[in-house]
């Protein structure tokens, strides 16, 4: 497999190779390519945070909190997400709810070493410091040239895919969140015509006419959401049903974050379900953790669609305010097994996280 990321390189090689023959390069056919695309669930570098003040503390960037596997691992999929969990700002007062997650814009950086190419706006800690931070996360991230989905500057925004090409071929991306259902009120603003916010999905009927839209025009959707009860494994009737629509409505596949623990995974026809992928590097509990993977097959005629060609749970652990990939294989297969027994008893494991088989729900 060659990395999209390296693929312009290449390219330009290429180029230049040909001209050096004094000719100028023919077209020739792209081949099929089969593209990796990795997900994370929570990050926080909020600046009263543990986790923020661990990463000053040692003084070493991503490489003081991740483990050196992790990193080559998140920076080799050919396109990585994760969950930005917190707004960068330093304006902005907070709004009326128990925790509130702040970092100075400058932080952002941070997602680039990790190897970050989009970011997950759409959750209940975007908009701790109200409007003004809200846009400040916007507009730093867009300066950063990092992509996010599930917030904007108004629904339109908020609703906006985020697309990659590969082989003229279009996967798409879309984020909503639900996360505060199951909280006295709802404090996180939901997007509106002039308004800025997040898109919500409590009613999760615009998020599916988003979810139709994207799959008419696009090759592959990829839809996130923040829901579930936090700290609860068992994903809910409420989630699988959700996602069942999702699905039909054509979504590809539904990753799935907030509970701040891994929650289990199906399949719903060929669409991989991740119900959470829980705490990434957010805190300084003691957790499971891990990576979804998927690898797209992505031929070059546009008669033949882009395909699944594996998903995979890779395990990792949060412990200590620092996140590793597993690398013992006896802890890895145990925290396999467990998301195996949180998933309904419906997936089964190859030993390298590979799904290699799923009872339909």
């Amino acid at each position: 497999m060659v990395s999209s990321k390296l693929m312009a390189g290449l390219l330009c090689l290429l180029v230049t190779a040909a001209g050096a023959r004094g000719r100028q390069p023919e077209a020739e056919p792209a081949p099929a390519l089969d593209v990796t695309i990795g997900f994370a669930g929570d990050i926080n570098l909020d600046e009263d945070w543990a986790t923020t003040k661990f990463l000053d503390e040692t003084g070493k960037g991503v490489e003081g909190v991740f483990s050196p596997a992790l990193i080559d691992r998140m920076r080799g999929f050919d396109f990585f997400m994760v969950n930005n969990e917190f707004t960068y700002s330093t304006r902005g007062s907070q709004i009326e709810k128990s925790y509130h997650f702040r970092a100075r814009p400058e932080r952002a950086g941070f997602l680039r070493d990790m190897g970050a190419d989009l970011v997950l706006l759409a959750n209940n800690h975007v908009f701790d410091y109200g409007e003004e931070a809200l846009l400040d996360t916007l507009d730093t991230l867009d300066a950063c040239g990092i992509p996010h989905v599930g917030a904007g500057r108004d629904l339109d925004g908020a609703q906006e895919p985020h697309v990659f090409t590969v082989n003229n071929r279009r996967i798409a991306f879309v984020g909503a969140t639900a996360g505060e259902q199951y909280e006295a009120s709802i404090h996180t603003r939901a997007a509106g015509e002039n308004l800025p916010g997040v898109l919500e999905c409590y009613d999760p009927s615009l998020y599916l006419d988003l979810i139709r839209r994207t799959a008419a025009e696009n090759d592959y959707v990829i839809a996130s959401i923040h829901w579930g009860m936090e700290y609860e494994e068992q994903y809910r009737t409420s989630q699988r049903e959700l996602a069942e629509k999702m699905v039909e409505a054509g979504a590809d596949a539904v990753i799935g974050t907030h509970t701040h623990c891994l929650q289990g995974i199906n399949m719903i026809g060929d669409a991989p379900v991740f119900y959470s992928l829980g705490n990434f590097w957010f805190n300084e509990k003691q957790l499971y953790s891990g990576m979804a993977e998927l690898t797209l097959h992505v031929p070059l005629s546009e008669s033949e669609p882009v395909t699944l060609s594996a998903a995979k749970f890779l395990p990792c652990t949060q412990y200590s305010l620092f996140t590793s990939l597993c690398g013992d294989p006896a802890e890895k297969q145990q925290i396999l097994d467990h998301v195996a027994s949180i998933s309904e008893g419906r997936i089964r494991f190859e030993e390298d996280g590979t799904i290699a088989a799923c009872d339909q729900p």
